[in-house]
């Protein structure tokens, strides 16, 4: 008997465990246990958001959500995104690459500043000063927005706990009105790691693009970032063992890194200690910026859903990180069916090296996605579209990294009645999903609708709008059957004849963690 309840105690403290650890750090698959019994909620979850623009003709709107869950939110249960500290970001003069130094950069305490941007969040100021939230998310369901027109405007470390924990999202719009890089820069605030892929950077001239890495613990973290060209690993000393100090956020102008332009290239973040966030902005003198995501982790082949149908130019850009070359198919998933584009029917990567293909104007007039398949015993690859919508000096540009397939539920932040688009697409086998249009920050009541996505097809479709709802709204996907399914948003703001736009892929919003089974050890009951 002894031995029975020795066991039954042993039972609880490895719950007690793995409930702590999804806690704290909820993991991305499903390895809490070899004897999966459920899933519970994550109860806490952490995201970190880089500071939005330099421009003094720009304006930012963050938005946060939490999608409903089982019950209310519990008293003490808090969203909160707060300023981070770091030093300012400093466009470099083209013809001073090696203005901005990381490693001294990283080393320079946070002035505090005590100004107030002049945006309201639900009626609400939306605070940047040192300590108190810009954005406070209190109930699921409803999102919050807050808006500034500062230049100065901090990168945001943010954490929710309790029922506001699960599915936790928030966006990040800002509008440039004019100079480089002038368009509609989005981001999904990501959740910190260790291993970031960003096919897609550039530093080549008429393009300042800047990788911001935020840490949101309170112990320092070090990165390296390493990048790749068309003939493999470039030299970028100052690019190692870059600090980042406790609760911070250090900007890094990529050409700063290296005395070698390359038009398409490859940043990998990759920390050495602690854990981190990260995402580039790119801005191009002619063709507009907009922030580029991280990519989906490494694998045998990618989607890239949501290529709008005007797209005027596509340009795929691979990588492959593993010690093997990389050889995938290229389809095109439109909305009836996949097609081989004429002429890039497959892809070869070379191992360590990026290789970049034009795709002209891919879609022709129908809305698809990009579907890389592997060949067996193929090497790895990640890899990102740029898009390009208009033509001479009204183009604009946007990003779409491989991503993730949707294992339950996926959210974006940040919809606005008749200018948010929603793809879906289903590689291999229908799949049926719900999705579900929140109540507007304004009010109103949420809206449902289900889809089919058909195999090997892209559904774009756009979200309904809440009932009798005013301001921004969520949209959430929830897989119900099928097979997997991938998604994306496009929020297009056309100004002044440029059809600014901007792509945020829809993840799996990793809510839930597995559990092992609890077994009692009832070998000795009898003996």
């Amino acid at each position: 008997m002894n031995r029975t309840t020795l066991s039954l105690f042993a039972t609880t403290a490895v719950l007690a465990v793995v409930a702590g650890v999804a806690a704290l750090n909820p993991p991305s698959g499903d390895n809490a246990g070899t004897r999966p019994a459920g899933r519970m909620p994550v109860q806490r979850s952490t995201l970190l958001c880089p500071a939005p623009t330099s421009s003094d003709v720009a304006s930012t709107t963050y938005t946060a959500f939490t999608p409903p869950g089982k019950g209310a939110a519990a008293a003490g249960s808090t969203a909160d995104l707060l300023p981070a500290a770091g030093p300012a970001r400093t466009d470099a003069k083209k013809d001073d690459p090696k203005k901005d130094d990381p490693k001294k950069d990283a080393s320079k305490d946070a002035a505090k500043d005590d100004k107030k941007t002049d945006g309201k969040a639900d009626g609400k100021k939306a605070e940047t000063d040192p300590g108190k939230a810009v954005l406070s998310l209190k109930e699921p369901g409803k999102p919050v927005t807050a808006t500034t027109e500062r230049s100065d405007a901090p990168a945001l470390l943010g954490s929710a706990t309790g029922p506001l924990a699960p599915g936790w999202t928030a966006q990040q719009t800002t509008t440039v009105a004019a100079g480089s890089g002038r368009g509609l820069h989005g981001v999904s605030c990501v959740p910190p790691d260790t291993s970031f892929w960003f096919p897609g950077a550039s530093t080549a001239k008429g393009r300042q693009d800047y990788v911001h890495v935020s840490n949101p613990d309170n112990s320092a973290a070090v990165v390296d970032l390493e990048l790749y060209g068309p003939d493999g690993r470039i030299k970028a000393p100052s690019g190692e063992g870059v600090a980042i100090p406790p609760r911070s956020t250090v900007p890094v102008l990529l050409s700063s890194l290296t005395d070698a332009p390359t038009e398409n290239l490859t940043l990998h973040v990759a920390a050495r200690s602690g854990r981190v966030g990260a995402a580039v902005q790119a801005s191009d003198d002619k063709a507009g910026g907009d922030w580029l995501a991280p990519a989906a982790d490494v694998s045998a082949g990618a989607v890239l859903p949501g290529i709008p149908a005007d797209a005027t130019s596509v340009r795929l850009i691979a990588f492959a990180p593993g010690s093997d070359d990389a050889d995938v198919t290229v389809r095109l998933a439109g909305a009836s069916g996949s097609i081989s584009p004429a002429g890039h029917e497959s892809l070869h990567v070379k191992s360590g090296m990026t290789t970049t293909v034009d795709l002209g104007d891919l879609t022709k007039g129908e809305a698809g996605s990009l579907l890389l398949t592997g060949a067996h015993g193929s090497g790895t690859v990640v890899a990102a579209l740029r898009v390009t919508r208009g033509k001479d000096d009204k183009q604009e540009t946007a990003f779409i990294p491989a991503t993730a397939a949707i294992e339950a539920r996926g959210t974006i932040a940040d919809n606005r009645a008749k200018a948010s688009t929603l793809s879906l697409v289903a590689p291999s086998r229908d799949a049926q999903v719900t999705v579900t249009t929140s109540a507007g920050s304004e009010g109103g009541a949420p809206v449902g609708k289900s889809y089919t996505v058909k195999a090997g097809t892209t559904l774009t479709v756009e979200p309904p709008r809440p009932a009798d709802g005013k301001g921004v709204f969520a949209v959430t996907v929830e897989k119900v059957s099928g097979g997997p399914v991938y998604a994306s948003r496009m929020l297009a703001l056309p100004k002044d004849g440029v059809p600014m736009f901007t792509i945020q892929p829809i993840p799996d919003d990793r809510s839930t963690v597995a559990v092992p089974k609890a077994e009692q050890d009832l070998s000795m009951l009898n003996g």
